[in-house]
C-alpha cells in the first residue's frame, strides 16, 4: 500500500526520501510541543538525522513490516503515523502517531488510527494492535480510548528520555473487538 486515503481531507502516503525536509521542518518548528513525549525530537538536529530515520525505515524494505506514513492534512503535511515490532507469526503490532500542534484538535490522529486499524484487521488480517502513550499525554491517549481499545495498564519507564524514563499507557484492540469503527 503507496497511499490509504482516511477521507476527502486526510491521507496516509507511505514514507519517501523526499519527505525529510517536511518532516524535519516539522519536528524543529514543534520542539517544544512535541519534546516531552517523543524521545526522538532531542536527538534530530538536522535534515541529515531525519534522512538516517528514513533510511533505516526504507532499509529494511518488507523484512520489517514496520511501515510509516506521513500524514497528510488538505495536502498540507500534518505528521507521522507508523507500525511498530510488527509480528507476523503472532499477528500482531503497535501503532505509533504524532501530529504538530497547529493539527491538533481536528479529528486528523483519530480518523487516520482508525483507517489504519481497518486496513490491518481487514488487509492484513492482524489480530491485536496495540497502542502506547506517555502517561499524562492525554490528547494522545484520547484516540486509543476514543476507538474503543482497553487500558491494560502501566509500562513502567517503558520508554527512555533523555537521562530519564517515562511510564506508558499501554491499550490494546483485537480483532473479535473490532467493530466497524
Amino acid at each position: 500500500m503507496q497511499t490509504l486515503v482516511v477521507n476527502d481531507s486526510i491521507r496516509l502516503e507511505k514514507l519517501r526520501y523526499s519527505h525529510a525536509f517536511q518532516i524535519f521542518q516539522a519536528i524543529d518548528t514543534n520542539r517544544k510541543f512535541l519534546s516531552p513525549w517523543l524521545p526522538f525530537v532531542q536527538q534530530t538536529h538536522s535534515q541529515d538525522d531525519t534522512e538516517s530515520f528514513i533510511r533505516s525505515i526504507l532499509a529494511d524494505g518488507d523484512t520489517r513490516g514496520d511501515d510509516v506514513f506521513v500524514i497528510w492534512y488538505k495536502s498540507n503535511f500534518a505528521g507521522l503515523i507508523g507500525l511498530k515490532e510488527t509480528d507476523y507469526i503472532n499477528q500482531k503490532t503497535e501503532i505509533g502517531y504524532w501530529l504538530i500542534e497547529k493539527m491538533t484538535g481536528l479529528g486528523i490522529a483519530t480518523r487516520s488510527v482508525k483507517a489504519l486499524i481497518e486496513f490491518l484487521f481487514e488487509a492484513m488480517k492482524l489480530n491485536r494492535i496495540q497502542i502506547k502513550c506517555g502517561v499524562g499525554n492525554s490528547k494522545s491517549s484520547a484516540v486509543p480510548k476514543r476507538l474503543g481499545f482497553v487500558f491494560e495498564g502501566i509500562e513502567r519507564q517503558g520508554e527512555k528520555h533523555q537521562t530519564e524514563f517515562i511510564d506508558l499507557e499501554v491499550y490494546s484492540l483485537l480483532k473479535k473487538e473490532y467493530k466497524r469503527l
